[in-house]
């Protein structure tokens, strides 16, 4: 019997993960897959997501029952244990016996026979170990070693959070990463949020903003007016980095894809000039498709090359990042992401910003933002860039968050609480959203 469509989905994109660089979450939701049953696309999904976020927990489990070492197995074979282990430690609707035997299908379809005795030797004796419960886990582990290993996270990166946060708030992030993230939504209107409601979705308020919803039950991704483009599947947090850009007559958003942020800019600006510049031209397309305002202009244009003369009032400098906020969306990047790479990062964040900076007009804010929780992409950048532009000062996140409370669009109570000194902060747990980092520069004097 062959393995089920959902598992030989997973499969291929796991496979996809690991050959090409590429990112799950789009793969998932690329056209190649959309004729899966929702049941299938559902499968597939925990599949997919599960084995990524649980990869090192995994691969010690798989390695204590191997005669061989991970690193001499092929890729295909780890792949198809992997899946087979997630399931069985951590699925509890899913029979041990199919996990082992739809894995040993995989491990066939790959033309990799010789392995099949191997695999399905090692999957029984994982399948001898009781379910786990992967809160458990992680709420019970004492050391920094014993949360790395518990929350299935590289220690490099939990010994720096520790030393950054705190151990509290470090164990809240590794938590909050090994579970699906909630649904938010930005609705521009009643109407499509009752559109919604009558095709079975159910909403609920948003916590940071009053703008946003939360989906509670229901699958918005089936409804017309997803389908429609008529509403923004985007985190909380991205949404407040919009929000706190504020109003002006021309904005550029600097490197604007997906378009999310472009989006809420639109919204909230309905009589500005919007400029949103995208490096990659098949980005570039995608954000054209997704932002239909008419006040929004996309340009295919490298923000380094964009011409001086340009000059805004209101300035997006939402940078390519580690996105070490968004693990639990993206629970590859932990294993792509290495030390050294974040100054290589750095180094490409200061050029966007300095470059952003030169198209503020006198008075005119800018702000700078990232999806990382790292100090060098974030406090590092503003800090080299402050000192090379006397001309910009630091405006505090603090005043734009009460401002945004006195109209009556912050939901979140406590608006110091989404702060860092003088920059916006939100953490993956602490807070109920993804990680964001955001710094406020205002023009001041020619």
């Amino acid at each position: 019997m062959a393995a089920s469509p959902a598992r030989l989905v997973a499969f291929d994109i796991l496979l996809q993960v690991e050959q090409q660089d590429a990112y799950a979450s789009e793969l998932l939701h690329s056209k190649r897959f959309e004729n899966l049953s929702a049941a299938d696309h559902s499968l597939a999904t925990e599949l997919v997501m599960g084995t990524l976020r649980w990869r090192s927990f995994l691969d010690l489990e798989i390695e204590h029952h191997s005669s061989k070492s991970l690193p001499k197995l092929d890729i295909e074979v780890l792949i198809a244990l992997r899946m087979a282990a997630y399931q069985i430690l951590f699925l509890t609707r899913v029979p041990s016996r199919a996990a082992v035997h739809e894995s040993v299908e995989l491990v066939k379809r790959a033309k990799k026979k010789s392995a099949v005795p191997f695999a399905n030797a090692v999957l029984r004796k994982v399948s001898a170990r009781p379910k786990v419960d992967p809160l458990g886990l992680i709420a019970d582990s004492k050391t920094i070693s014993e949360l790395v290993a518990a929350s299935a996270h590289p220690q490099w990166l939990v010994e720096r959070w520790v030393e950054r946060y705190g151990e509290s708030a470090a164990r809240k992030i590794c938590l909050y990463d090994q579970g699906p993230p909630g649904l938010a939504l930005r609705i521009p209107n009643p109407q499509v949020e009752a559109e919604l409601q009558r095709e079975g979705v159910v909403l609920s308020p948003g916590r940071l903003l009053r703008a946003a919803r939360r989906v509670a039950s229901g699958d918005v991704t089936s409804t017309g007016v997803f389908f429609a483009g008529r509403l923004s599947v985007q985190d909380e947090a991205s949404q407040l980095v919009a929000m706190v850009v504020g109003k002006g007559e021309k904005i550029l958003d600097c490197c604007a894809a997906p378009g999310g942020k472009t989006r809420v800019l639109a919204e909230v600006n309905p009589a500005s000039k919007i400029l949103a510049a995208e490096l990659h031209p098949h980005r570039a397309r995608l954000l054209r498709q997704l932002v239909a305002a008419q006040n929004v202009e996309v340009e295919n244009i490298d923000i380094l090359q964009l011409p001086v003369q340009h000059s805004f009032d209101r300035v997006l400098t939402d940078v390519p990042c580690s996105g070490t906020g968004t693990l639990a969306r993206n629970p590859e990047i932990k294993w792509r992401l290495k030390p050294e790479d974040l100054a290589d990062l750095q180094s490409r964040q200061r050029a966007i910003l300095q470059s952003s900076l030169q198209h503020v007009a006198m008075g005119g804010r800018l702000v700078y933002s990232t999806c990382s929780l790292e100090r060098e992409e974030n406090e590092g950048v503003l800090e080299a860039v402050l000192e090379e532009n006397p001309t910009f000062r630091l405006v505090p996140a603090i005043t734009v968050l009460e401002d945004l409370q006195e109209l009556g669009e912050l939901a979140w109570p406590t608006p110091k609480d989404l702060t860092s000194g003088p920059y916006l902060r939100t953490l993956p747990g602490v807070h109920p959203c993804d990680g964001f980092f955001a710094a406020i520069l205002e023009k001041v004097r020619a």
